[in-house]
């Protein structure tokens, strides 16, 4: 006798996915509940890249904890770099010299471009697109010879000082910068190319894991996710620090707030970010870098908060000093942690492929999760 399909009972399962680098992008563990291939609950399990940054300032000089800042989101160094030395500068009135300024911003936005690569790049693999992995990753090299040819590192740069910037650009840094920047446009447009029209890739991210602007408001969403969902807010442009409000750039924006759009997101800002880094170099004068700060840093005794519009979201420095030169307490407000909390909501009703594909759009960083 036929049995109906509505009389079977099926039973819910528990499935690890991570840690493991590919597909969660790094110590990152979901506990999923599954429904046969559809995801009824996720669980998000964090601190395996637990490192205390925030405990250790507190016995290190304002000066030392720079370095540790390139360990947040460590595919985006300068910026945090900007963020943490601006927020020291805020305490202390100090007033950066204008080459630095426009230093800060060059690096700062290349810094966003290269993170953005990793995420292009880094989707696309997750739905294994092998070939199209190597395109972003090519460029982004560039991106990291540049930063190594001005500080002597490609990573973990800690290249921003409070105060200004811990050397001058190099003579070739310049023309092998307006060579990366000539030559954007022809990657973006590879990247269209191979991954954006690909019929396969546009299956698998259309419509999957999608988020109304409400809900990623009501969560906290920040930076391009929420601007995939449709809401033109950039700190760069609502809340302008350093010199931003020199420069002319648009804020993209998509409506769908899906996987597809958070990846295209990503495209569209590369292009403002180029537009940004060239009027830089117009207008970069001559000059010092470095303001005339005390040679032991010890802001007055008070607390400041300082955002800026990281590659990822909104990053917050909340910094108190005692008037000593360490700081009395030291938090980050980190946007991977703040998004990853929608995880579960958006992956919630998917199919477990889809998992990976939604876990690789909100495009988190674990040493920024962890702290």
């Amino acid at each position: 006798m036929a049995v109906a399909r509505e009389d079977l009972q099926t039973q819910e399962i528990e499935l690890n996915m991570g840690p493991q680098h590919p597909s969660t992008h790094g110590v990152y563990r979901a506990l999923l509940t599954l429904d046969g291939e559809k995801v009824v609950k996720v669980e998000n399990i964090i601190g395996y890249l637990h490192r205390g940054i925030e405990k250790l300032a507190e016995d290190r000089t304002y000066t030392q904890i720079i370095p540790y800042t390139d360990r947040l989101d460590y595919l985006a160094g300068m910026l945090n770099n900007l963020g943490y030395v601006q927020t020291v500068e805020k305490l202390m009135g100090i007033e950066v010299p204008e080459r630095a300024e426009y230093l800060r911003i060059i690096m700062a936005e290349l810094s966003r471009i290269a993170s953005h690569l990793i995420m292009v790049a880094s989707m696309a693999l997750d739905v294994s697109g092998w070939t199209a992995w190597f395109p972003p990753f090519r460029e982004r090299e560039r991106i990291l010879d540049l930063f190594e040819m001005t500080c002597g590192s490609r990573l973990t740069v800690s290249y921003m000082r409070i105060g200004g910037v811990a050397a001058d650009i190099p003579p070739a840094f310049l023309p092998a910068l307006e060579a990366f920047l000539d030559d954007l446009p022809q990657l973006i447009a590879e990247v269209n190319g191979l991954i954006t029209g690909n019929e396969i890739f546009k299956a698998r991210c259309r419509g999957v894991g999608r988020i109304d602007l409400e809900t990623a408001l009501a969560y906290g969403i920040t930076g391009p996710n929420l601007r995939a969902c449709g809401l033109p807010f950039d700190l760069r442009k609502a809340r302008p620090y350093g010199i931003y409000d020199r420069f002319e750039f648009d804020i993209p924006t998509l409506n769908n707030g899906d996987s597809y759009d958070r990846f295209v997101i990503r495209l569209l800002e590369m292009e403002q970010s180029a537009r940004i880094i060239r009027q830089a170099m117009a207008g970069l004068p001559e000059g010092p870098v470095m303001a005339k700060v005390p040679r032991v840093i010890k802001p007055p005794r008070g607390e400041v908060y300082h955002q800026i519009e990281g590659a990822k979201g909104i990053l917050g420095f909340y910094l108190v000093s005692d008037g000593g030169n360490k700081p009395y307490r030291l938090h980050i407000h980190s946007p991977s942690f703040v998004n990853l909390g929608s995880l579960p909501k958006i992956a919630e009703g998917g199919n477990i492929q889809d998992f990976v594909v939604n876990l690789a759009s909100i495009d988190i960083v674990l040493g920024e999760v962890d702290r």
